[in-house]
This record gives structure tokens, C-alpha cells and sequence, in this order.
């Protein structure tokens, strides 16, 4: 048996929570699966925060998203004896009068001096859970007040004001115990405050992504060269964008490869921004499959190859993206990279361009002026090569065309 939950629970919350970089947030995810249905209930309730989404486990997991199912978990741990899934359940809105009932504790004073006792001795996920009990005012529920039991507002005040503080020492020691999401709370407090019983205080919270990416935290380390590459200090965010990719945050190879291909920030490396944009589709990441394909079908960094060009971008073009556009109406216009060619699809796609392409604008002229898989519309045609402006090959297909004398109709030369 664990120190504080079982061996099962315990192991969990490392591969899960407090040290992510591991890769193991899958094995931990079966752990709880197993303990969860031989009646465990801490391996309930912390399966259910995992898969209730981003704002509960990080989304470097991939954990599967499942609300109801989430719901039916908090009420297992509830009656299958959790005073952490007791104090979620609640925090949750998910611990009406019937379950309250049925839990196996005297009261909530209870379940929460279990959970309490558990942060005392060092526990960062109790000490997350009781940092919420005095942030969201659920300390009023378990001691069983209400605002009219007061004799005065001032009462009222000073209560609330002695009982919502407690929060912060409570967050900051699960941030530095492992739990990342405590500093989303930490930052709304100093931020917000929580007027009229504490002020906000800004100046506290400026350093709080500095501090969670130098305890390793993969997306605060994102957060912070996110900032300080808004700042300017684009050498020094990229450093620690490197740290966010390599501790696997979604989407951040994207950042890294950018900045080696474009030299913002680095000096230009095509060969490492196509390692990076790999590393990143390997995760599944569209940006990187959005720019990795653009890169074979350029043949900059890589040996030119339609096939791989296309098959990357149809990732980004299914799910929404703009980027691939042109290159997948190229390839349609031409027929490459075992694409069909088809003149209409490769309009449909040009035609939402909303950047300057020039080689799409002078496709497109070509198209609507030769009648290629639409009626021939050559005015329209060279509405479309104009705009391409200097591009050399529409000035070309721009020859072939003249406006009539009387009328200034445009017709074939």
C-alpha cells in the first residue's frame, strides 16, 4: 500500500501528473482503469478529472474526453468510500443531497480532514483539492453556513476574508509538488482577486510561468516563450520552446521548426526545421504536417516529392486548415503527387485563398480563360492573371489576350 492511496493511485499520479515528461500518462491511465473497477475509489475520482479535459490533465496525454462518463466515475469514488472524490465531487457540482447520503463519512467535515491530513504530510493533489476548497468558497458547504447566518456583513466579511487566502499557500505547494494546474488558479487569484475579500495583485503572478517551466512543466514552459517571444526576446523563447517540444506539449515541434526555417530567432537550418516538423507529425501535430508537406512540395530541406507533399497536407486540408490550399490546388491543376487532375477541384480549393499567391492567381486565370472545367470566361481570366502582378508566367498568359476595339471586350488574340 502507497503512503498516501494505494500503489496503483500513487503510481498513477507520477506517470499523470508529477512527471509528465516521462510518457507514461497511457500507463498510468490503465492503472487507474484497473484499480477504478476493483472498487478503488481515489483511482475513481482521479480517472475522472482525466477525462474531463485540458483543464484538468495536460492534453500531452491524449487522453479521451468522456463527461458522462466522468459524472458516473465522481459518483462511484463517492460511494466507494473517497474523501478525495467526496471533495472533487463537490467542487464538481456533482454531489447532490441523495450521494451526500450515501457516502460512508459522518459528514463533509470529515471527508475533508482525511484529505487535509493527506496535504499536511505532503500529498500535491490533496493540496490541489484543498486549495479549491477555499477558492471556489466550498470551506462555507462544509462547514455548513450560509450568508445569513451572520449577524452582520462585516461578520461575513471578516470570515470570508480569513478562509479564501488559505488558498494560496495550498496551490503553491502542489505547483512545486507536481500538480502544473494549480498556477491557472495561482493567476487568477493574484490577477482577479476576489474583491471585496482579498485584492488582486498583479505583481505576484508575473513570474508564475517562469516558475512552473523551471520545474519542468512542458506547457508552462510553452506559456512562457510564448511570452517572451511576443516580448521580443525570440532566442531565448525558443529555448524554451525546444524544452516544452522535447517534454512533448502538443504543437510545440511547430514553433521550434519555424524558427529554423524562417531564421526567426535562430539561424536558418532547413535540414533541423524538417527533423522538427517530423518529430511533430509523428505526434500528429497538423501544423507540422502543414508545413513538412509544403517543404516537399518546394523541395527545400528534403528531396522534392509530391506524393509525401500531398499526403501530409490532406492531414491539415481535413482538419480545416488554410495553409495547404495552394499547394493541393496545384497539385490538382497538375495532376501530381498521385492526385487526379481536376480543374474544378483545384478552383474550389484556390478560389479560398484569402493571402497573395500569385501562382494560384495566375492557375486561376488560366482556368476561368481557357475554359478549363468551366465555361471559358476569359475576362474574368485576366481579372485573376492581373492580379498575380509581376508573376512571369501570368505577364505570359496575359499576351495571349486583347481588349476589343469598339465594346473593350476582352477576346483571344
Amino acid at each position: 500500500m502507497g503512503r498516501f492511496f494505494s500503489d496503483a493511485v500513487e503510481q498513477a499520479l507520477q506517470y499523470i501528473y508529477y512527471d509528465m515528461r516521462a510518457g507514461r500518462g497511457a500507463e498510468g491511465l490503465r492503472l487507474l482503469e484497473t484499480a477504478s473497477a476493483a472498487g478503488d475509489g481515489d483511482a475513481s475520482c482521479v480517472l475522472a478529472r482525466c477525462l474531463c479535459g485540458y483543464q484538468y490533465v495536460w492534453s500531452g496525454h491524449h487522453f479521451p474526453e468522456d463527461d458522462r462518463r466522468a459524472t458516473k466515475l465522481l459518483h462511484q469514488a463517492v460511494q466507494q468510500g473517497s474523501a478525495l472524490g467526496v471533495l472533487v465531487a463537490m467542487r464538481s457540482g456533482e454531489l447532490p443531497a441523495w450521494l451526500q447520503n450515501k457516502m460512508p463519512f459522518a459528514s463533509l467535515q470529515e471527508a475533508f480532514d482525511i484529505v487535509l491530513e493527506k496535504a499536511k504530510a505532503g500529498e500535491p493533489f490533496c493540496q490541489y483539492v484543498i486549495g479549491n476548497v477555499y477558492f471556489w468558497w466550498d470551506f462555507m458547504r462544509i462547514d455548513g453556513k450560509k450568508k445569513s447566518d451572520f449577524a452582520s456583513d462585516t461578520e461575513f466579511n471578516l470570515y470570508m476574508g480569513e478562509n479564501i487566502p488559505k488558498c494560496e499557500e495550498w496551490f503553491w505547494k502542489s505547483l512545486r509538488g507536481g500538480v502544473y494546474f494549480a498556477a491557472n488558479n495561482l493567476n487568477r487569484y493574484y490577477t482577479q482577486g476576489d474583491t471585496p475579500y482579498v485584492l488582486p495583485a498583479p505583481e505576484k503572478a508575473k513570474d508564475l510561468w517562469r516558475t512552473g517551466a523551471e520545474l519542468g512543466y512542458p506547457i508552462h514552459q510553452y506559456n512562457l516563450a510564448d511570452k517572451l517571444y511576443k516580448e521580443g526576446q525570440k532566442a531565448e523563447a525558443l529555448r524554451w520552446y525546444k524544452a516544452a517540444a522535447e517534454g512533448g506539449e502538443p504543437d510545440t515541434w511547430y514553433y521550434v521548426g519555424r524558427a529554423y526555417e524562417t531564421g526567426d530567432g535562430a539561424e536558418k537550418d532547413l535540414g533541423y526545421a524538417v527533423h522538427c516538423y517530423e518529430a511533430g507529425v509523428e505526434k500528429g501535430e497538423v501544423g507540422c504536417c502543414n508545413r513538412l508537406g509544403a517543404l516537399y512540395y518546394k523541395g527545400l530541406g528534403v528531396r522534392q516529392d509530391y506524393t509525401r507533399a500531398v499526403e501530409l497536407l490532406m492531414v491539415g486540408y481535413r482538419n480545416n486548415t488554410t495553409s495547404p490550399l495552394p499547394y493541393l490546388g496545384k497539385c490538382y491543376y497538375q495532376g501530381w503527387g498521385g492526385l487526379p487532375q481536376d480543374y474544378g477541384k483545384a478552383r474550389e480549393l484556390l478560389e479560398k485563398i484569402t493571402w497573395n499567391d500569385p501562382e494560384a492567381f495566375f492557375i486561376l486565370g488560366r482556368i476561368y480563360a481557357r475554359g478549363q472545367g468551366v465555361p471559358e470566361d476569359i475576362a474574368k481570366g485576366v481579372a485573376w492573371l492581373q492580379k498575380a502582378g509581376d508573376y512571369p508566367p501570368a505577364k505570359e498568359e496575359l499576351l495571349r489576350y486583347k481588349k476589343t476595339l469598339f465594346g473593350g471586350r476582352w477576346v483571344r488574340r
